[in-house]
């Protein structure tokens, strides 16, 4: 399956309909050899590419009410809503351990995308080890507002969701003929300006090109999904939506809508199979 890319939004707990989808993936055996996501699709990708079904289901469900994964009281004392050390340790190497061996060994290229905040462009990084590049992952899926910046290679950064929330073109430009992108947003959605613009230009008055990019977040997105259309009409997408729009926030914590929204994911691209297995051997 060369030369077809995997593209994947986030949308924080939205991205439990993506952990669908990709379970769905796996149970018809379909891999791919390039991943791009950003945010909650960076996590959703790597259960995938280890090819551990349910794992990123089982991380919200289990997890998303545990006060050290997410709660106010990590944004008090450390400054970011979720909890690194069960982010990154907890959980991957004792309550639901990630297979570091069989990501490692996988053929997937995946590439995890972050805001630089002092330019306000998307910056791309290759994560070719887990253990070794976690604070790639932490920048990508660091929302503004609630959670630190990450420094990491003499640069400051934030949510990959901000300057590029549906990588399609940087797929492209890495020599993808076709793409398969997974949205968590129902077909027709389109994003409004921010209602926290002025809280922006006080809490990032040092960022100025970062509350750019926060102010035209909404532009940024509405012509990506514009484009995505065009491409789907020339049958160089094939493109997964929530058949519904759905029902939860990004900072969802009723596990029942969770499983609802997974289980939507899950069904909706076994709906589809057929089609986008048809798709990729076009």
């Amino acid at each position: 399956m060369n030369n077809i890319g995997l593209v994947l939004e986030g949308g924080g707990l939205r991205g439990i309909y993506t952990a669908g989808v990709l379970d769905a993936f796996l149970l018809n055996g379909i891999e791919l050899n390039y991943c791009i996501g950003v945010s909650a699709g960076v996590c959703n990708a790597l259960s995938y590419i280890s090819k551990q079904k349910e794992r990123s289901r089982n991380v919200n469900i289990n997890y998303i009410n545990d006060k050290r994964y997410f709660s106010i009281r990590n944004l008090i004392t450390t400054g970011s809503m979720f909890g690194y050390k069960m982010l990154f340790d907890t959980i991957p190497n004792e309550l639901l351990p990630f297979d570091y061996d069989a990501y490692e060994k996988s053929s997937c290229r995946l590439v995890a995308g972050a805001t630089d905040c002092i330019t306000g462009e998307e910056v791309y990084y290759t994560l070719d080890s887990v253990r070794e590049q976690y604070n790639i992952i932490n920048a990508s899926i660091s929302l503004p507002f609630i959670s630190r910046i990450v420094k990491y290679d003499n640069k400051e950064l934030l949510d990959g969701g901000l300057a590029d929330p549906i990588p399609i073109k940087k797929s492209i430009a890495d020599g993808n003929e076709k793409n398969i992108v997974v949205l968590t947003q129902h077909k027709g959605y389109q994003k409004t300006p921010s209602s926290l613009s002025n809280y922006a230009k006080i809490k990032y008055k040092r960022y100025p090109k970062l509350i750019d990019v926060l102010n035209e977040r909404h532009n940024i997105y509405n012509d990506t999904l514009n484009n995505i259309s065009i491409l789907e009409e020339e049958k160089k997408v094939f493109a997964i939506y929530p058949s519904k729009p759905l029902e939860i926030s990004r900072f969802e914590k009723d596990t029942n809508k969770l499983l609802d929204v997974y289980n939507l994911g899950l069904s909706d691209t076994l709906k589809t199979m057929n089609n986008l297995i048809e798709f990729i051997k076009k």
